[in-house]
């Protein structure tokens, strides 16, 4: 019952609007307003759903390539000079394969990112899937 008035309250702000029992965006709103920014990732993310992509669920969880992926991102996160993207990419670790995904700045943060990865102990090929953002 709260939630239900609780969502009234905000229907009568303007901000979403209660139909039959589902929310929706009106359309000046925040969240439809969204979906045509560069922030909207709606094809990224069926890319994903497919087997043909790692995702970090793919992370195989035996111990070596945990540590792998640990040492990974230790390094990376330690490095002050790649930017906030290339610190937060995806690093997914399959009986000692790397893979790298996720946007980085340039070409140069892609090349650092992938010799990184290589560096770790363990590691026995990295695949780069790193995309470069459009200027």
């Amino acid at each position: 019952m709260l939630i239900r008035l609780l969502l009234i309250m905000f229907t009568l702000t303007g901000g979403l609007s209660m139909i039959t029992g589902t929310v929706r965006a009106e359309q000046n709103s925040p969240i439809n307003l969204a979906a045509s920014t560069e922030l909207e990732n709606t094809e990224r993310n069926v890319r994903d759903k497919n087997d043909a992509t790692l995702t970090p669920e793919d992370q195989k969880e035996t111990k070596q390539d945990v540590k792998i992926t640990a040492r990974i991102r230790k390094a990376v996160v330690k490095d002050d000079s790649l930017s906030v993207n290339a610190q937060n990419v995806k690093i997914i670790t399959r009986s000692g394969v790397v893979t790298l995904r996720g946007p980085v700045e340039n070409e140069a943060e892609s090349t650092k990112l992938q010799k990184i990865a290589a560096k770790a102990r363990g590691v026995k090929r990295v695949d780069n899937q790193l995309e470069i953002k459009a200027p």
